[in-house]
């Protein structure tokens, strides 16, 4: 049984890792970005901005994100003639979900700031550029944090799903050492249990983190 533990097995699942980390950590840096900027945008309340933000988050809350992936993988270089590797497409497609969760976040804390913010703000002489930087969107961000925590956990577990446009991450990966040792009837066991293990390390951390700033702001 633990002849399957050798150093070609964990250094394969490391490089399995690394790419995890890659589309995670690319993923998760635009996200913060598009998400917060789309959020600003659609607490504006202009009837374009908000009906163009309203339609993109229910779109990419209805589709599944294996159908994303597969669009975007499969139909983008044929329709468009990019040439996408399945790094870049599943970077795309966790990106633009990412996004639009993040902007419906910013959303929900902006709008939970009282309206008596606002008139402070505006008592003070601050134009709504200034408001914001200032004023609302510090005390939104106590609000968002946690709940965007809850996000980045998410995210890092759908790469998961990444193996199936041939990602080799870091499920793939356990899967070709399942196929390479597939007369240790012990293989599965112990490749997914690490596998699920590695996953907790990552995740659990920042789940705990969240729950303490949810009880520290709340």
């Amino acid at each position: 049984m633990l002849e399957l533990l050798n150093t070609d097995t964990l250094l394969r699942l490391w490089q399995g890792l690394f790419v995890t980390l890659e589309i995670s950590f690319i993923s998760i840096i635009i996200t913060s970005i598009g998400g917060l900027f789309l959020g600003i945008l659609m607490s504006f309340k202009n009837t374009y901005i908000y009906a163009f933000c309203r339609l993109g988050l229910e779109f990419v809350r209805v589709m599944p994100l294996l159908v994303w992936l597969f669009v975007v993988y499969f139909g983008f270089p044929r329709w468009f003639g990019w040439d996408l590797s399945s790094v870049s497409a599943a970077i795309i497609v966790f990106s633009i979900w990412g996004c639009f969760e993040m902007m419906d976040l910013v959303r929900v804390s902006l709008q939970s700031i009282p309206k008596h913010q606002y008139e402070s703000a505006s008592s003070l002489g601050l134009n709504t550029v200034q408001s914001f930087v200032y004023i609302i969107i510090p005390q939104a961000m106590r609000r968002l944090t946690p709940m965007s925590m809850n996000l980045l956990t998410r995210m890092i577990k759908s790469t998961t799903f990444a193996y199936l446009i041939g990602a080799v991450e870091l499920v793939k990966i356990g899967q070709q050492i399942i196929e390479f040792h597939n007369k240790n009837d012990f293989a599965p066991f112990i490749i997914y249990g690490l596998i699920f293990f590695i996953f907790f390390i990552l995740c659990y951390p920042i789940t705990l983190y969240s729950r303490k700033l949810e009880k520290k702001w709340s």
